[in-house]
């Protein structure tokens, strides 16, 4: 069985969290911040994926454009996403970890109509020595995530 988390090229959620994570990185430089829309506030959340996919095409000195950083994110953000199913799903995880099914990423050319396929993710063994639940606390949801003895 294949679990296959599809992400898609040009996507305009990925470019407008890619513009929103530039557009907060001018403010903290001294730039004039406009105010911040509903939408904007939205795609702040996809704030880790887009430092990250940032970080990798920046990390040898480069300076990656926004459409540049938005095609990268579209990657991260799929390993991201394979990456929360296997610590807050203990059924897909443990599915994974018994080999009953295999969770790959795949990013979706949506100009050619041609799949590239990530493969597993390449911290799979890591993410699944792992244990991890959600529990209520205070009325809010904390993820916890501890080591497998």
């Amino acid at each position: 069985k294949l679990l296959v988390v599809l992400g898609h090229t040009k996507c305009g959620a990925m470019m407008g969290a890619t513009q929103t994570m530039l557009a907060a990185q001018q403010a903290a430089q001294g730039a004039a911040a406009p105010g911040k829309s509903a939408l904007e506030k939205l795609l702040a959340g996809l704030g880790p994926v887009t430092e990250q996919a940032q970080y990798e095409l920046n990390a040898n000195g480069g300076s990656a454009t926004a459409e540049e950083i938005a095609a990268h994110v579209v990657k991260v953000n799929v390993l991201a996403g394979m990456e929360r199913l296997l610590i807050y799903s203990e059924p897909i995880r443990e599915k994974v970890r018994s080999g009953e099914v295999q969770l790959h990423g795949a990013v979706y050319d949506i100009t050619t109509g041609k799949v590239e396929f990530l493969g597993q993710h390449p911290r799979l063994p890591l993410i699944l020595g792992m244990q991890a639940g959600l529990i209520n606390t205070d009325k809010s949801l904390v993820a916890i995530v501890e080591s497998k003895a």
